[in-house]
């Protein structure tokens, strides 16, 4: 029962986190450099026909590196799949998601550093040369098979990159590190978070949310819809400072 209600939680976190998600590089708020070189890349590879070098993204949870993943495919103009490196336990479920890719789609794999080595060890012609070996066993006998894959681009996610291998790390052409954010840039995304969410806030709340979710979008949206929850239940149009502090300061926000 205690795992069914986590999972309902988890499943309505996600859902809020992409309602709010922005879609497009310039709806990006923060990490400049990394989107504007990522804009660069993405352009160069549509004038040259051809799938973007892999991407590996790093740094602390919650600051966008899921929101980037399935920024790129929009930008590409391609789908993307996903994966997470715990799920990947076997051969059989890596060569699962390889081979619904269609030519230059994203393959998001969260928590890369989490794949198992043999996982790893098989991934690498899969990004190198867009082939993936396979060894079957049948009736105590063993076989090789190739597997010719479309271009894709693999873009990973880990908050430990130390914990990645060389040789994987190396097979990625961008490797980006996000920062955390700025109190300006994170009112930026609670103004935006409301304007999405159609909850109007006022300035004075809306920077007391950016100075207190330690530097993370994440907590930021996160607050945010905790207040709102209370002003659709207390009849409130607008967020003030005066009903967040009311309402949050002694649970969520010393």
């Amino acid at each position: 029962m205690e795992e069914n209600i986590m999972e309902a939680n988890a499943l309505e976190s996600d859902t809020f986190e992409t309602n709010i998600r922005p879609q497009r590089l310039e709806e990006y708020v923060g990490q400049e450099e990394i989107t504007s070189n990522l804009k660069v890349f993405i352009e160069a590879s549509k004038i040259r026909n051809e799938s973007l070098d892999h991407v590996l993204l790093y740094g602390p949870p919650g600051l966008g590196k899921t929101t980037l993943a399935h920024i790129i495919a929009n930008e590409l103009g391609v789908n993307i799949k996903t994966a997470s490196g715990p799920s990947l336990e076997k051969s059989g479920d890596l060569a699962a998601v390889l081979s619904t890719l269609e030519p230059g789609d994203v393959l998001f794999i969260d928590e890369i550093h989490r794949m198992p080595k043999f996982i790893e060890e098989i991934l690498y012609p899969a990004m190198e040369d867009f082939e993936l070996d396979l060894v079957l066993n049948s009736d105590g006998k063993s076989r090789s098979i190739k597997i010719d894959l479309p271009p894709f681009t693999l873009v990973g996610a880990t908050t430990r990159a130390g914990d990645i291998s060389s040789p994987l790390r190396d097979r990625f052409g961008i490797v980006s590190k996000l920062q955390y954010y700025s109190e300006e840039e994170l009112l930026k995304i609670v103004k935006r978070t409301s304007k999405v969410l159609e909850m109007p806030i006022d300035e004075e709340a809306a920077r007391l949310i950016a100075k207190r979710c330690r530097k993370t979008p994440r907590i930021a949206n996160r607050l945010f819809k905790r207040v709102r929850d209370f002003a659709l239940v207390g009849g409130y149009s607008i967020i003030t400072l005066e009903r967040l502090q009311q309402v949050l300061v002694k649970k969520y926000l010393q």
